[in-house]
């Protein structure tokens, strides 16, 4: 007669291994909603709270921030931003092998990647536009590179919180875009900037 170290484990118990197994490795790739939403949050309620503050909604300023000024807080907070999200992604990665690693290395890059030669397309074809028309140039390419990125991501890990992300991004963006500077930055500080900064607090909450 077998004792309880010996005898075979029933199928109920095999499958609550199998499901702290899963659990113990779900734990391991958790990507920390914070890190994907809270720093692109922030980077837009300051970014483009300053160029609001700058454009106005009737072509007048509403404080002294000059158009300068407004556009590199708001570049240098995306670009810390995209870094942020870039480690949160790659620390999950470390936790995986095989094509899975691959994939979320690959897709990591992409944000820096993104990001960056944006900024730089920015830089070249600002000077050849309106003053505020530049403005939206900067704002409108770096959110729909966010918005095309969230959705990549969505389908890449078929996350249907990711890509429900991407499309409200690209939704307000193209809003703003069509309603023209001053809208684009107001709805983008507070729909997306306060917006992102909520649904990372209770995504992590839940999480």
């Amino acid at each position: 007669m077998l004792d309880d170290d010996e005898r075979a484990p029933t199928p109920e118990e095999t499958l609550r291994v199998i499901e702290a197994q899963q659990a113990a490795a779900a734990r391991h790739i958790y990507i920390d909603p914070l890190l994907l939403y809270l720093p692109w949050g922030v980077a837009w309620l300051i970014g483009f709270t300053a160029l609001f503050l700058h454009l106005g909604l009737d072509g007048r300023s509403y404080a002294p921030i000059s158009q300068g000024a407004a556009v590199v807080l708001l570049t240098a907070a995306q670009l810390v931003a995209g870094a942020v999200a870039g480690y949160g992604i790659t620390r999950a990665n470390r936790q995986v092998r095989g094509t899975t690693r691959d994939r979320g290395t690959m897709y990591g890059w992409s944000w820096f990647a993104g990001i960056a030669l944006t900024a730089v397309l920015d830089i070249r074809l600002a000077p050849l536009v309106p003053p505020a028309e530049s403005q939206l140039l900067w704002g409108g390419s770096m959110l729909t590179i966010v918005a095309v990125l969230y959705m990549v991501g969505g389908a890449v890990w078929f996350s249907r919180q990711m890509f429900s992300v991407g499309v409200w991004t690209a939704a307000v963006n193209l809003l703003g875009i069509l309603l023209g500077p001053g809208w684009h930055a107001l709805l983008t500080a507070v729909l997306l900037g306060g917006g992102f900064i909520v649904a990372g607090l209770w995504w992590r909450r839940r999480s």
